[in-house]
């Protein structure tokens, strides 16, 4: 059946990996629909595309009776009632196919020549960047990456009509071992998500498995500077070559030049790029262009500047990230105070990485921290260790007169009554603090508006 015909229902469309997949599908001429519980700029944005889309409570109803395929996001529990429906409805007039996120697009990379991006930090810039850069080259890949890029229209999927695929691949529950790429770049390899992998041991080990799936001919672009990938290199035998870079190299001068996004992990994201970029014979020329002109993805990095602070949007939610991206602002703005406001991304992550976020948090080169509520993620918490960690144990934790709890809601009272005369403010975290930017970026533009 031609991706014309298709008629495709996305269960949780709103999620930053399956709308992309859902924007893909539309691209291509498939009929659409979708669910989520909550609207947001991502469901909006699909319905402007064409797409279908049922905001509440799932609903079998929602299922269209001559639907082909049936794609749900991992969040998405197995009681939900349009995915049992898919099976069970006596209504529907065939039976569809009902694939998981991963596994639809795992079905993708073998169609295409997939460059896959994966490791514990750094795969959407770097996923990014290498989507940027063969667009630049005129080698029209599709993109599908969990962030939304400037460049692309401020979408997280180009549909492109090569032969070329780039996606972020993610290690989370394993999800990368649906996927069959000719070339692999591993960024970093840390412990984290740990309530699936319990130790780095099984996060090492599945790494390797997910190695194994490189042809003969395929390339693993790794980061030579990380101990951890160092680790897993001797795993390739005959699944292919490995393609180290370095912070060692001699373009990292260049790159820190032209490079519009601060940081050192950043110079070594875009040394990714270059050597997925080398790899596929593109000029070195076209190369430092593209990387020149990237402005940085959504939520990364993401510098608005407003009267009388700079607006700092980032995604950081691990404790190296967050290390890495207060060092960079720091850098960036090496005489003004930064506040940073931080929500914890999931119970499970904070209980696990207690220890490190105290650390990393004491160390922070910033003026005033205020970390909120840990961000609940459905269907991933376990009840018990919900009861072992919140966020004021992390501040009493932390024992910094500069550190304080606030609950959410109260935090544009106190940044309005205490932030004055300037400064950098950092809202960080994976979950939906960063609605707290977007609320502080909306009220000015609306006063200069007036």
């Amino acid at each position: 059946m031609s991706t014309k015909k298709l008629k495709i229902h996305f269960i949780g469309i709103g999620g930053i990996g399956v709308s992309a997949l859902a924007k893909y599908y539309l691209e291509k001429g498939a009929k659409v629909t979708g669910s989520d519980l909550v609207s947001s700029e991502i469901t909006e944005a699909l319905k402007k595309l064409g797409a279908k889309i049922f905001i509440g409570k799932h609903k079998a109803k929602n299922l269209a009776e001559d639907v082909d395929l049936v794609i749900y996001s991992p969040a998405v529990q197995k009681s939900n009632p349009e995915l049992t429906a898919v099976i069970q409805h006596p209504r529907l007039l065939n039976q569809p196919r009902v694939l998981s996120y991963p596994e639809a697009l795992g079905e993708l990379t073998k169609k295409y020549f997939t460059i896959a991006i994966s490791g514990t930090h750094g795969k959407s810039t770097t996923a990014a960047m290498i989507g940027l850069l063969l667009t630049k080259a005129g080698l029209d890949p599709t993109v599908i990456v969990g962030t939304k890029i400037k460049e692309f229209g401020d979408s997280n999927c180009r549909a492109g009509k090569s032969q070329y695929l780039v996606i972020e691949a993610d290690e989370h529950m394993a999800s990368f071992l649906n996927y069959w790429p000719k070339i692999i770049v591993l960024t970093t390899i840390e412990a984290d998500h740990l309530d699936y992998y319990k130790n780095l041991k099984n996060i090492l080990k599945t790494f390797k498995k997910y190695i194994g799936h490189l042809p003969k001919r395929g390339v693993l672009v790794g980061n030579g500077d990380d101990k951890n990938i160092q680790h897993i290199l001797p795993t390739l035998t005959d699944r292919g070559r490995a393609s180290i870079y370095s912070l060692g190299q001699r373009e990292v001068k260049k790159l820190k030049r032209i490079l519009k996004i601060p940081g050192e992990h950043n110079v070594s994201n875009a040394l990714a790029a270059l050597t997925v970029a080398r790899i596929l014979k593109i000029p070195d020329k076209i190369s430092f262009e593209a990387l020149s002109e990237y402005k940085g993805s959504w939520r990364r990095f993401e510098i608005t500047k407003t009267k009388p602070f700079v607006l700092i949007s980032d995604y950081g939610h691990h404790p190296t990230e967050i290390k890495v991206t207060l060092k960079a602002i720091r850098e960036k703005f090496p005489k003004k105070k930064i506040w940073c406001v931080f929500q914890p991304h999931q119970y499970q992550r904070t209980f696990y990485l207690f220890k490190d976020f105290v650390k990393v948090f004491r160390q922070a080169p910033i003026d005033k921290l205020i970390i909120t509520d840990i961000y609940d993620v459905a269907g991933r918490e376990e009840k018990e260790i919900k009861k072992k960690v919140n966020s004021e144990k992390l501040v009493k934790a932390v024992n910094k007169n500069w550190v304080i709890y606030l609950p959410k809601k109260k935090i544009i009272d106190y940044l309005k009554r205490n932030l004055r005369g300037g400064g950098v403010v950092v809202i960080m975290g994976a979950g939906d603090i960063y609605n707290l930017a977007t609320h502080l970026t909306e009220k000015r533009r609306r006063k200069k508006i007036k």
